[in-house]
């Protein structure tokens, strides 16, 4: 049940030791985001680059996980290495009840091992090997064995990974999290892989008591039945987040062919939430702790020449890589975005960045700014093939150019030019084209996600171009975010976890010191991760948006470029007055 300290085990993978750390804190800090803003304080360096080895990578839980349905995700919080500056990614899976149940509120790894390794944790033990034989190992093939080699049963066990994309640093690379769950963006792959780890495996072998009592259970229920028996989450269990393509494509809100489009009409029937559905879906899975089934896993069948043999692989698919991997380059056939994302999933590189990295690779191709020469295979909107090689080629760094774009979009354009078409929103964009509010907070956002902010809900209900009630939308909306990525639920059940949802919860579990905050936590978290951000170097005014965005046409018309740097000036300037600095340009 609750403590007023926070349980965290520190792994120095340099000298293969570790050790337990009691921190205090819990009241101000409550857990996840605000933990691992806390524990970088306490860890990390602002000045020191993303891969020197003492820098720490973080994963941590909240004060609800394993309590109460959907508090199901696990932060990871490090330096990033496609800014160098710090920043969060969040993935569900088995992490966050694995760490529970080994009695530990967040996981910290500094150093860096003097051979590709595996860290192997539990409540009461700790074992690091050297795995050198699984170098250049893809994603697939190491989860295989890394569960061949761990002792005990699968049930809170939770076992991360990284391919190749890590090991040769790209900061697109992520971690995957237990198959179908990744640690996706700004390259937290790449971040394992400087210091050297392949792996990490949790064992949750202890026990979690829970409040005993009729209040708990009959909140349980109540917070149950609102996330099963009602319709505000229905929509993730049935057609999941792939519904959102054909709305989009009907605002005209979509992106098509690198931002070329907003919306296809013909093309949409082959990649929409029904057609993957009808043809792809194999079953429903869900992360540890949530009774919605979110996830949706399809299936693709690849055929073996040599023997004629066909092998079946299921790979789990959301809104955000059918985007990346489909609308964006022009693939119109459902099966054809699953097998390109086959391969992202190999090399463990995030989908959404190679994706937009690809489109843009593909309209550089059509202008002549690069060549075959450096994409190795011809680029053509809508031509799958080439797009599976490429994947490949950009996940393992194969060349310089692949190199080069897998450090970012934006890194490879102002090599070679093409920087006024590259989708870029602080770093590859999400995929929501619903105009000038969302641009603008997805640039200078925190984790430069589409669920920093409501942004992309507040440009379909909204056509007025009122700066200050935009303005205001943002900084009123993350504090409340904030909170519920520190307890750590996953942001699907925002609206089940109203504030007074959460303020029983912790009640309940015992947790009156941060009750005592608890107004004014959201706020106090978002302020800290701010501060921390622009200490490691962000500047509003560093983040220049590319001209594309100021040629899509959405339902509201096109684009308001007064409107859109007003938005992106002020917004900026707001989160410069919340840390409360003077900041140079």
């Amino acid at each position: 049940m609750s403590r007023d300290y926070f349980r965290v085990m520190e792994v120095n993978v340099g000298t293969g030791r570790c050790k337990l750390h009691r921190i205090e804190g819990r009241a101000s800090a409550v857990g996840g985001s605000g933990l691992a803003a806390l524990l970088f304080d306490h860890f990390g360096s602002v000045s020191d680059p993303w891969d020197h080895e003492g820098q720490p990578f973080i994963l941590s839980i909240g004060p609800l996980t394993g309590a109460f349905p959907l508090m199901s995700k696990t932060v990871a919080a490090f330096k990033s290495p496609y800014h160098n500056q710090y920043t969060e990614s969040h993935a569900g899976g088995r992490s966050a009840l694995a760490l529970r149940f080994a009695d530990l509120d967040a996981l910290v790894i500094t150093g860096r091992a003097p051979t590709l390794s595996c860290i192997e944790i539990g409540s009461r033990s700790f074992s690091m090997r050297d795995v050198s034989f699984m170098k250049g190992m893809d994603a697939y093939a190491a989860g295989k064995l890394l569960r061949s080699m761990s002792r005990g049963g699968s049930g809170h066990r939770s076992i991360l990974r990284i391919g190749q994309s890590g090991e040769v640093g790209s900061a697109m690379a992520c971690v995957n999290a237990d198959t179908y769950r990744h640690f996706g963006r700004l390259g937290a792959g790449a971040v394992l892989g400087a210091k050297n780890i392949k792996g990490i495996i949790i064992h949750g072998d202890s026990s979690y008591q829970l409040p005993e009592g009729r209040e708990y259970r009959k909140l349980f229920k109540e917070i149950y039945h609102g996330v099963t028996g009602t319709s505000m989450m229905k929509k993730y269990h049935s057609l999941g987040t792939p519904a959102n393509l054909q709305s989009l494509n009907d605002l005209e809100s979509l992106p098509w062919r690198n931002l070329q489009q907003t919306s296809d009409d013909q093309g949409i029937k082959g990649v929409n939430g029904q057609r993957f559905a009808d043809d792809v879906l194999l079953r429903n899975g869900a992360c540890s702790g949530c009774p919605v089934g979110c996830i949706h896993i399809g299936y693709v069948r690849e055929k073996f020449q040599a023997d004629n043999r066909y092998v079946y692989k299921q790979i789990a698919y959301d809104y955000e890589p059918i985007f990346a991997c489909g609308t964006m380059l022009g693939i119109t056939n459902a099966f054809d975005v699953l097998n390109i994302m086959d391969v992202m999933e190999k090399v463990s590189i995030d989908s959404i960045s190679g994706g937009v990295a690809l489109a843009w690779a593909t309209e550089a191709t059509e202008r002549g700014i690069v060549s075959e020469r450096e994409t190795v295979v011809p680029l053509k909107f809508g031509d799958a093939d080439a797009y599976r090689k490429a994947a490949l080629y950009l996940g393992t760094a194969a060349n310089e150019f692949y190199a080069l774009l897998g450090k970012g979009t934006m890194r490879a354009a102002a090599e070679y030019g093409g920087e006024e078409f590259a989708c870029v929103l602080g770093q590859e964009m999400a995929g929501y084209a619903t105009g000038e509010l969302f641009f603008a907070a997805q640039s200078l956002g925190f984790r430069h996600s589409h669920l920093d902010t409501g942004a992309y809900s507040y440009d379909q209900k909204h056509d007025e171009r009122d700066v200050k009630k935009a303005a205001d939308y943002l900084m009123n909306d993350e504090p409340g975010r904030c909170l519920l990525t520190s307890m750590v639920a996953c942001l699907f059940s925002r609206t089940v976890y109203k504030p007074d949802i959460l303020a029983d919860c912790l009640k309940v579990m015992g947790y009156d010191d941060v009750l005592e905050s608890f107004e004014t936590a959201g706020e106090r978290i978002r302020r800290h991760r701010w501060k921390i951000r622009f200490a490691t170097g962000f500047r509003p005014d560093d983040i220049v948006l590319p001209k594309r965005f100021y040629s899509v046409k959405t339902w509201k018309g096109p684009v308001d470029a007064e409107y859109l740097n007003r938005l992106k000036q002020e917004y900026g300037k707001r989160l410069v007055r919340l840390v409360g600095e003077k900041v140079e340009s």
